[in-house]
């Protein structure tokens, strides 16, 4: 299964790098709000574009939320809380150095839905969609070490899940997130050892879908999320309290 990493749309025509280009250089901060971008003919100039490509790139920023065009003011970068968020190419901007804070708040999300659509799938899922989730954490098991195929069959279980919880946000919610989802995972992997430490973790979620125990499938995804949150935590060189606790996360 391909990442939206190989296949989002900043990366299919010379309007779409152009837009790559520019957008991956606002969310690094390169570009920050407020900043105006150089004029047109310096742009298509220092990017070796024409004019067209750049004014279709420019469009798809701004329908993206990350710039504005007015007139006489020229085109500035627009507050991050504009940005669509969401947006499979704005979330693989944030790679391969995604900000902490962002990866923070990506989980705190995931901590807030996935929990609940474990539990979801755990009264919902259909056969097929259990031995679904069932050939998921197969494929985690026999996944090469070192290879993509750790990341992928993590990112196909975890949707797997978002797909039997019988609710079409959530089948949405999980492939807007899946750039992020396989970003975060690399970065949390922590190197052979952590997938392997992780296993029991899924395990754990899978057999309390599969035994009907929503209760369980909750409080089992939970405990993963929050083992993986820390070791990332840990990772990135951060405080490893956070006060999901006190929130009731």
């Amino acid at each position: 299964m391909p990442s939206s990493m190989s296949r989002t749309y900043a990366k299919r025509s010379l309007h779409s790098i152009v837009a790559h280009d520019l957008g991956a250089r606002i969310v690094s901060g390169k570009l920050a709000p407020g900043d105006v971008l150089p004029t047109e003919a310096a742009l298509s100039e220092s990017l070796d574009v024409s004019r067209t490509a750049l004014r279709e790139a420019i469009k798809i920023l701004s329908a993206k939320g990350l710039i504005e065009s007015r007139p006489k003011t020229g085109t500035r970068v627009k507050p991050r809380t504009s940005w669509n968020l969401l947006d499979p190419d704005v979330l693989s901007w944030h790679f391969p150095d995604p900000d902490p804070a962002f990866l923070y708040g990506l989980f705190e999300t995931r901590m807030i839905i996935e929990p609940n659509t474990a539990a979801m799938a755990a009264e919902r899922a259909t056969e097929e969609q259990l031995a679904t989730i069932e050939a998921a954490y197969t494929g985690m098991e026999n996944a090469e070490l070192g290879t993509e195929a750790v990341y992928i069959t993590d990112l196909i279980f975890h949707q797997a899940i978002l797909d039997a919880s019988g609710n079409d946000f959530m089948k949405s919610f999980g492939m807007l997130i899946e750039t992020a989802l396989i970003g975060s995972f690399r970065l949390s992997s922590g190197g052979p050892k952590a997938h392997v430490k992780s296993l029991p973790d899924h395990f754990a979620v899978y057999r309390a879908i599969a035994h009907r125990e929503p209760g369980d499938a909750r409080e089992a995804m939970r405990n993963l999320l929050s083992r993986t949150m820390l070791q990332l935590r840990q990772q990135l060189g951060m405080k490893s309290e956070h006060d999901w606790d006190v929130i009731g996360l």
